[in-house]
């Protein structure tokens, strides 16, 4: 059977090399920025939101789940890599640039944070762009980055609002609390919110047959990212009254706003999941009668319960396996009936029906009336 490769050799490494070099910075000013129970403190609270909203965007991913290698290299990504760079960024342009604090506030740092933050996604675009399938895996992948970046930067806040430096308020209980609040249960979207708003633009070029809305869609969407976020930081030079202002008037319905799009999102992909792999079935690719096993998700489970029920682990795996590739081909045929497929569309294609003529004869359905919902 022949394989896809389905890792390119330069996005791995560029990434795991960024990531290392950014993270001996980064956890150094984490152990040097106040006393080490502090930072205990500090890193144990900002990772309280970091597990509901990783929950959140893979709930989205269900369909066609990302790896979760690629992921999870969002995440340290975020964490580590795009954190630093904004900070050489900033402190650069403290330096060098004569930078006011409200314009590093309002300007830099959404103009550099956006930037290193996507640089993932313009990597996964340019050397993972078949891991792309649309906007969905876009908002995906840009969240997981977001959350990455909003953890260190999280932990870098508690930990001087507790040491009252910075200008981060009183100081002790009364000042980490105070910023928890604010930043872990109030505002804990913000980052992933932003950069989403770029992973849309990025979904959107994958998508799309139009030439130009190939370069602009990233362009806006990284325009988008950096003026909202440049609104929320610029809220909080206005004070208390600026900041509830812009949280009411802009960070909910916006968030509100990607919520509806990642949900209907969500929904699409299944219409198009079973539209591409019906026509596949019509070209002889797979049997039709499995489609509803694994276009709905509820089918999906019941099968893989059948299979364990009635054949251990084993059978469990394979159908697994076998819904995975079917889910795969599904995404890449419909890329294909739109015009949008990869390059290497038909080695990728030949490999996913390798994969489900290997496993069929070894799996079996249950014997009842597959949901049509």
């Amino acid at each position: 059977m022949q394989q896809v490769r389905r890792d390119s050799r330069a996005f791995t490494v560029i990434v795991s090399v960024l990531v290392g070099v950014g993270a001996i910075p980064i956890l150094l000013v984490i152990a040097l920025s106040s006393a080490p129970s502090i930072a205990l403190l500090a890193t144990l609270l900002a990772a309280l939101p970091v597990v509901p909203l990783v929950l959140c965007f893979l709930w989205l991913d269900r369909y066609e789940p990302e790896p979760k290698r690629l992921l999870l290299l969002g995440l340290l990504w975020g964490a580590f890599a795009a954190t630093f760079g904004a900070l050489v960024v900033q402190g650069i342009g403290g330096i060098f640039a004569g930078v006011t604090e409200e314009a590093s506030l309002a300007v830099v740092a959404p103009v550099s944070e956006e930037f290193t933050k996507g640089l993932f996604l313009f990597f996964l675009l340019w050397w993972r762009r078949a891991e792309l399938d649309g906007i969905l895996d876009g908002i995906v992948y840009a969240g997981m980055v977001g959350i990455g970046f909003a953890f260190t930067e999280n932990i870098l806040y508690l930990a001087s609002a507790y040491d009252g430096s910075d200008g981060m308020g009183p100081g002790g209980v009364e000042g980490i609390t105070t910023v928890f609040v604010l930043r872990c249960i109030f505002s804990p979207f913000a980052h992933p919110l932003f950069t989403a708003l770029l992973g849309i633009g990025i979904g959107i070029a994958v998508s799309t047959q139009r030439r130009t809305l190939r370069w602009l869609a990233p362009i806006l969407g990284y325009a988008a990212a950096v003026l909202t976020h440049g609104l929320w930081n610029a809220s909080t030079i206005f004070g208390a009254g600026g900041f509830i202002g812009t949280y009411i008037l802009i960070m909910v319905p916006a968030f509100a706003g990607l919520v509806s799009i990642a949900v209907w999102a969500r929904r699409s992909e299944r219409r198009m999941l079973a539209a591409a792999l019906s026509d596949a079935a019509q070209r002889g690719l797979l049997p039709a009668t499995d489609i509803g096993w694994v276009v709905d998700l509820s089918a999906r489970r019941q099968a893989r319960a059948h299979a364990r029920l009635t054949g251990g682990p084993a059978a469990e795996e394979s159908m697994v396996l076998y819904q995975q590739a079917v889910i795969e081909l599904g995404f890449l045929h419909y890329r294909f009936l739109r015009g949008t497929a990869p390059a290497d569309f038909s080695v990728r294609g030949g490999d996913y029906v390798a994969r489900i003529n290997a496993v069929r004869p070894s799996i079996s359905f249950p014997g009842q009336v597959v949901p049509t919902r």
